[in-house]
C-alpha cells in the first residue's frame, strides 16, 4: 500500500486562512496521510533566466505565498492525527540553526507528525539574492546546511565551522520529537542534485515524472548509497494541473498510484494550487473530496 498526501493551499488570491484549516481538516477527515507545504515568498516583476518547473514564466499564483512554516505549525494546531511535511522548501531561503530550531518546535508541539522535511536548491535568483544569499553557491550551500542541520538535531554541544555557517560550542534545543531525526527529503533532480541525494537525504521526491523513469533513477542513486545507510524511498508528486498548464484526471493520477504502489513508493502527494478552476473556498473543498478515488486505488 502507498500512503496519499495532499499539498495544502498555500498559492494565490482564493487561499486565506479559512480556506486552510477547512481543506486540512477534510483531508484529515478523508484519510489522507499527509499534508505538505512549498517554500516561496516573493514574485520578482524583473527575472533573471527561467522558472525552474515546466513553464518559462512563474504561475500568477505566485503572487501571493503563505509562509510555509507558520502555515505547518498552524495546520498542526487545527488537526490531531494527520502527518505534516515540506516538499519543498528552498535552502537558501532559510538558515540552519534557526530551520532547525523552528523545525524542531513544529515536530515537538505536533507529536512528532512531521513526515519529511523536503530541501532543494531553488531556482530564483532574486529570492537568494533578498536574503543575502549568492545564488551562484546554492550547491555548495545546500551540503553545508544538511550537515549543520542534522547536527542540530544531535547531541549537544553544536559546533560547526565552514565555508558559509559559523556556530559556535552551543546548546541547541529542543530536538526534535522524533528520534533520532525527522526524515530529509530532495528535491534535487540535475546529476550533482541526484549524486547529493544519494549521499545524505532519506527521500527523494522526483515530481511529476513517468512513474518507471522515477523508478530507474531511484535504482541508480541507491547504487551510488554508502554503506550502512537505508535504501532511498519515494514520496512521488502529482499535479492535477501543472504550472505550464499540462492537466491529469483523478483517475489518471489513481492510475499513478497504483504504478507507484506496484513499484514500491512510500506515497504520492497531490498539487492542487496551480488548478486554474478553483477561484472559491468551495471549490477547494470540491476539488479535494473528488480525490476520493485515489484514496481507494491506493487502499485497495
Amino acid at each position: 500500500m502507498t500512503d496519499v498526501g495532499l499539498v495544502l493551499p498555500q498559492l494565490g488570491p482564493v487561499t486565506d486562512r479559512h480556506v486552510i484549516k477547512d481543506v486540512a481538516q477534510a483531508a484529515e477527515d478523508m484519510g489522507f496521510a499527509h499534508l505538505w507545504v512549498q517554500d516561496h515568498f516573493m514574485y520578482a516583476l524583473d527575472q533573471e533566466g527561467e522558472y525552474g518547473g515546466s513553464a518559462s514564466a512563474q504561475p500568477e499564483v505566485y503572487k501571493s505565498v503563505y509562509a510555509p512554516l507558520e502555515v505547518l505549525a498552524a495546520v498542526a494546531a487545527w488537526t490531531e492525527r494527520i502527518g505534516i511535511g515540506s516538499s519543498i522548501l528552498v535552502a537558501g531561503n532559510h538558515w540552519p540553526v534557526q530551520f532547525a530550531n523552528e523545525l524542531a518546535t513544529i515536530d515537538q508541539l505536533s507529536g512528532g507528525r512531521l513526515t519529511a522535511v523536503g530541501l532543494g536548491v531553488g531556482w530564483s535568483h532574486e529570492e537568494h539574492r533578498a536574503v543575502g544569499v549568492d545564488p551562484r553557491t546554492r550547491g555548495r550551500r545546500i551540503d553545508e546546511f544538511v550537515e549543520v542541520l542534522k547536527k542540530c538535531w544531535a547531541e549537544d554541544p553544536v559546533k560547526h565551522h565552514g565555508e558559509f555557517f559559523d556556530v559556535p560550542r552551543s546548546v541547541i534545543r529542543p530536538k526534535p520529537y522524533q528520534k533520532p531525526r525527522p526524515r530529509l527529503m530532495s528535491g534535487m533532480w540535475s546529476e550533482k542534485g541526484l549524486r547529493r541525494t544519494a549521499l545524505h537525504y532519506d527521500l527523494w521526491n522526483p515530481g511529476s515524472m513517468p512513474i518507471a523513469q522515477a523508478a530507474e533513477t531511484l535504482a541508480g542513486m541507491n547504487d551510488m548509497r554508502p554503506d550502512g545507510l537505508e535504501p532511498l524511498n519515494v514520496i512521488y508528486r502529482a499535479a492535477l494541473q501543472s504550472t505550464a498548464g499540462k492537466t491529469l484526471t483523478v483517475e489518471q493520477v489513481a492510475e499513478r498510484t497504483v504504478e507507484a504502489a506496484e513499484q514500491g513508493f512510500e506515497a504520492v502527494i497531490i498539487e492542487t494550487n496551480f488548478c486554474s478552476d478553483i477561484t472559491s473556498r468551495q471549490d477547494w473543498l470540491d476539488k479535494v473530496a473528488d480525490l476520493q478515488p485515489v484514496l481507494d486505488a491506493a487502499h485497495a
